[in-house]
Parts: C-alpha cells; sequence; structure tokens
C-alpha cells in the first residue's frame, strides 16, 4: 500500500468546494489524517480572492502516475475547468505533495502553509 499528501486548495466558493473534495477523496481512498485548513493569499496572480488550503494524508493501492490521473478526474469532477490564467481562480486543486514519505512537489519547499499542513501530518517527515 501506498501512502500520499494530497494537497487541497480552492477559492470559489471555497468552504463548499473544500468539503466537497474531502468528501470525495474519503469515498474514494482511505484517509489516515486530516491537516487543519486555513484561509491563504493567492500566490502569483493576486487579483483574486483569498483560497482555503490543507492536506490529507491517504492510503491507496495506486502508483504516482495512475494517482495523478485520479487528482485529475476529480478536480474535473468538482467542476474544475481550464484557466487562461496561471495561478487564477480555481474551484480546486488537488495535488499530490507528498508519496511514500518524498516530497514531489516543489511548492513544499516555497509555500509554507503548505509545509506546514504536511508537517502537520507527518512532522517526523525527511525533506
Amino acid at each position: 500500500m501506498n501512502t500520499a499528501v494530497i494537497g487541497i486548495g480552492s477559492n470559489i466558493s471555497p468552504q463548499k468546494n473544500v468539503k466537497k473534495a474531502k468528501n470525495l477523496l474519503a469515498q474514494t481512498f482511505h484517509v489516515l489524517k486530516e491537516s487543519a485548513f486555513i484561509q491563504t493569499k493567492p500566490v502569483g496572480y493576486t487579483d483574486q480572492g483569498d483560497f482555503i488550503n490543507g492536506s490529507v494524508y491517504i492510503e491507496t493501492a495506486l502508483p504516482i502516475e495512475k494517482l495523478s490521473q485520479k487528482m485529475k478526474k476529480l478536480e474535473k469532477q468538482l467542476g474544475r475547468s481550464a484557466s487562461p490564467i496561471k495561478y487564477g481562480p480555481r474551484t480546486i486543486d488537488l495535488d499530490i505533495v507528498v508519496f511514500n514519505g518524498e516530497v514531489v512537489d516543489h511548492d513544499f519547499y516555497e509555500r509554507d502553509f503548505l509545509k506546514n499542513a504536511v508537517l502537520e501530518l507527518i512532522p517526523d517527515l525527511r525533506y
């Protein structure tokens, strides 16, 4: 069995969409733990609303490639569509941050809110 930390973020109806994402992840995977979810300022493109961000720690039989594909399918299922703005508003963002104890998303090192959420779930993570 594999483990993964999935970063969750939204700034379009964020309370509603984060709740829907957490429920869908819980129906799809075994959720081991959930971090606190906090309000954060947008990164990159700043002319948009604040985000709600946090993470969940899951178990999955899927390898990382299939898990990544599954996250994209879940994002579409939750109403995410392509935006012309790279860091623009979004209904939901689901990113694999850690897979089997290894940081796989560079944003972990650049965004304190993400690092803090991950370390809340895996305090002894070696990075």
